[in-house]
């Protein structure tokens, strides 16, 4: 296979797998927002993101939506985290967990990027109908 056809076939299973994970809506809204200027880094993030870490299989995707959102907590991310919170949901996460995950971050990430991130979680449960 040559290095073109390598990157569409793993392009093409991270749109599968992105799909999946972030839902239509975020994949339709997504390609219709894509532009050259873009068009590079998500086409990377496909690949890369999706295609393969999502699906290596030691930690299943509710897991690794937990592990993304703590991330984000930390590096307070609002944009990232609200799309990552409705991943979360899509992949089996419970308001519970959503809430206990953030207020764990309290150590180690501080309270403000703690409290902006259960601000945002609560906004996205809502409006999704988890709380």
């Amino acid at each position: 296979m040559d290095e073109k056809a390598a990157h569409e076939t793993l392009r093409a299973r991270g749109r599968t797998e992105m799909r999946e994970i972030l839902g239509a809506p975020y994949t339709e809204a997504r390609d219709a927002s894509t532009t050259p200027f873009n068009a590079a880094i998500r086409a990377l993030s496909e690949e890369m993101a999706y295609a393969t870490l999502w699906t290596r299989p030691a930690l299943d995707r509710k897991q690794r939506s937990l592990i993304t959102l703590a991330m984000l907590c930390a590096l307070n991310h609002p944009h990232e985290l609200r799309i990552h919170l409705i991943a979360a949901l899509n992949n089996g996460c419970t308001a519970e967990e959503i809430s206990e995950l953030f207020t764990h971050a309290v150590a180690y990430c501080g309270f403000p990027a703690a409290i902006d991130a259960l601000r945002i979680a609560e906004a996205v449960l809502k409006e999704r109908g988890a709380l």
